[in-house]
């Protein structure tokens, strides 16, 4: 059986190590923080020493009684836990999906957590600080990276032959690459509504594309999503 200290000694230090990546979590104003992280730790390992201690106590009370144990139930258990919360801090608005990197780190210092409390203190150090290298470091590297944009613009325009081809046209001009065009027709209004699905290395068309979308002849309405 686990010595006492040593227990103590492995809950505290998950705590701290939860706390070392939830103060960079707060500091960018991520809904979960510094409390949620070193709480997250701290019962992760607990669970863990449970389920290395569980065995010995229930043998102390009935030693007559020959048991099989799984020591990593409880442990395997927490992880599925663990993937609910993480799943609570993942927004989706429209295409954009937000608290994926929360949602992974949540799960990343339960692993942490669970790990520490198994007595690995140099394994779990080193996933910390991995942990907030990565979350320090690698923003600024995504942030250099050319990557692909899509964005999807909706003009309403009168029902007119060649008009959705003379808007693909001043798109692909500005290479804006249309991968899918949606149609919806009015027929009592006369107009055709059209939704241009594109990929690009900028965030969104400028002024000048949509400008030039707008003064073809028909255009009555023209939406960025």
């Amino acid at each position: 059986m686990i010595d006492n200290w040593e227990i103590i000694l492995r809950l505290g230090y998950a705590a701290f190590l939860g706390a070392c990546v939830g103060l960079e979590r707060e500091f960018h104003g991520r809904p979960a923080g510094l409390r949620t992280y070193l709480i997250l730790c701290l019962g992760s390992a607990l669970l863990m020493v449970i389920s290395e201690n569980i065995y010995y106590l229930v043998h102390a009370r009935v030693p007559h009684i020959a048991m099989s144990f799984d020591p990593s139930r409880i442990a395997a258990q927490a992880i599925t836990g663990i993937g609910f919360l993480g799943a609570g801090v993942i927004i989706r608005y429209k295409d954009t999906i937000r608290g994926l990197t929360t949602a992974a780190c949540v799960w990343a210092v339960a692993a942490v957590g669970l790990t520490v409390g198994a007595g690995f203190y140099l394994f779990g150090t080193v996933v910390t600080i991995l942990i907030i290298c990565s979350l320090l470091g690698l923003k600024a590297l995504e942030r250099r990276l050319r990557k692909d944009w899509y964005q999807e613009v909706e003009v309403v325009t009168e029902d007119r032959p060649g008009i959705i081809s003379r808007i693909q046209e001043v798109l692909e001009k500005h290479n804006f690459h249309v991968v899918n065009i949606g149609l919806k027709r009015d027929l009592t209004q006369q107009e055709v509504t059209a939704s241009f699905s594109m990929v690009h290395r900028t965030v969104r068309p400028d002024r000048t594309v949509l400008e030039e979308i707008f003064d073809l002849e028909g255009i009555k309405r023209l939406e960025i999503e």
